[in-house]
């Protein structure tokens, strides 16, 4: 698929999640701008507080390149999966914080909003694809998207060959329950299950108590036609029951174990060719690529909702860049140029697009080698409708980590009255949190 077909649908998909809203600051100057590539003559440095470890490595080559090319040091630390949170609060408390941080969306950008510089006018956010890719607070300009994501349920095209399917089979909730239970049927025959380790830890536990949930949040928007609430009914909570029953049911593991499960476990799960399924997203791909480029593929999360057959992959994005006004002057300058390079050098884009795999919301985003995003892709193609990202709007961590807790102990004893305390995690606990952060 060709650049500009492949930002136009995620354009379409972006302008419907309502990321108008956002963090303000506290900067003096809105048209402070990085200089258009001319990086030789900058001063300051640059600290990037980076949230994908499993992009580090590249992160880390590509600082060591800007700092040869520039003489600009460039500094660059990865939280832990799942700590990003609690290592930008301990960084940020530093005298020498992080010059380049990021933040998941609106309700994210909340709590830093007194950090974040107003980027109106610097080249990074003129050099956009369009201006919705920028979060933003009035005419402020508090982040910058530089990643579009997908994720789904991931899949051996041949491992689900040999149990007798195609992708073709499976087109809702229904059919992937019927194919799902038939391989846990004949799992000790196949040699395989249907579904990785649903890890609970802190590891993995953001692919559901995050990603999965935001799967139910985004049908009751769709109905209610509002992006964000502070009251969340739970209309579609039995869906999420559903296909939380059929991945711990039918998984390498048995449900009591999910507590102890890390995202290394899931990933070996399906390297190893130990099951067919593994709900994650094109950010994964470089770490199960020795299953094969032809034996990828990605199906749409389907929940049991009417119409799904024509929804596709979750799109999206959680990953704004935000420059701390906070730190000197030069180092801000410093920053913005850094960002710019990143985005517009032959360099920065190869890092990013090639060995990262990212989609990334800029001109000079190049045809993606990340098989998973091209699998993606072809549900735009097929006219399917992309889930969009509302978990920016969940309204804390403390919800998640409330909802996390309760799926797992309703997996371990999974009865109607252990499901009901997932629904007041969901429900209650989202009233509670969102009345906390006014």
């Amino acid at each position: 698929m060709k650049r500009k077909k492949v930002l136009s649908a995620l354009l379409a998909v972006t302008m419907i999640a309502g990321l108008a809203t956002g963090c303000g600051n506290d900067s003096s100057s809105s048209g402070s701008s990085a200089s258009s590539g001319s990086t030789q003559e900058a001063k300051g440095k640059v600290y990037y507080l980076n949230f994908k470890p499993e992009a580090d490595e590249y992160w880390q080559d590509l600082a060591e390149t800007y700092t040869e090319e520039t003489g600009v040091p460039v500094t660059v630390l990865t939280a832990a999966s799942g700590e990003y949170e609690k290592t930008l609060k301990s960084e940020m408390a530093k005298t020498d914080a992080p010059t380049l941080f990021q933040v998941n969306g609106p309700v994210g950008l909340a709590s830093w909003k007194d950090y974040c510089y107003d980027l109106t006018g610097t080249d990074i956010a003129n050099e956009l694809s369009d201006e919705s890719f920028a979060l933003k607070d009035g005419d402020k300009t508090a982040g910058i998207a530089y990643v579009i994501e997908n994720y789904g349920i991931i899949y051996n095209k041949s491992l689900l060959e040999k149990a007798g399917y195609t992708a073709d089979d499976i087109t809702d909730f229904d059919s992937l329950k019927a194919v799902a239970e038939d391989i846990t049927a004949r799992k000790d025959e196949l040699g395989f299950s249907a579904f990785t380790s649903a890890g609970m830890d802190g590891s993995s536990d953001w692919r559901f108590k995050t990603h999965l949930a935001n799967l139910p949040i985004y049908y009751e928007y769709k109905d209610e036609g509002i992006n964000n609430t502070d009251a969340i009914k739970g209309t579609y909570l039995d869906n999420y029951r559903q296909i939380w029953d059929l991945y711990i049911n039918n998984a390498t593991c048995a449900p009591t174990e999910i507590s102890t499960k890390t995202a290394d476990d899931a990933t070996a799960d399906f390297v190893t060719e130990e099951a067919v399924f593994y709900q994650n997203g094109t950010w994964e791909y470089n770490n199960i690529a020795d299953v094969g480029d032809e034996n990828l593929g990605i199906l749409p999360i389907y929940i049991g909702v009417d119409g799904e057959e024509n929804q596709g992959v979750c799109t999206g994005t959680e990953n704004y860049w935000c420059v701390n006004a906070k730190a000197s002057e030069e180092d801000i300058q410093a920053t913005l140029d850094f960002m710019y390079w990143c985005v517009t050098s032959d360099e920065g884009v190869e890092a990013m697009c090639r060995d990262m795999g990212f989609v990334i919301p800029f001109p000079s985003n190049l045809e993606s080698e990340n098989t998973l995003v091209n699998e993606a892709n072809k549900y735009l193609d097929e006219g399917k409708t992309p889930v969009t990202w509302v978990f920016s709007t969940m309204p804390s961590e403390e919800w998640k980590n409330g909802v996390g807790s309760a799926l797992t102990a309703y997996a371990a004893d999974q009865t109607d009255e252990n499901w009901e305390k997932v629904v007041t995690a969901f429900v209650d606990g989202w009233a509670t949190e969102a009345a906390a952060a006014k």
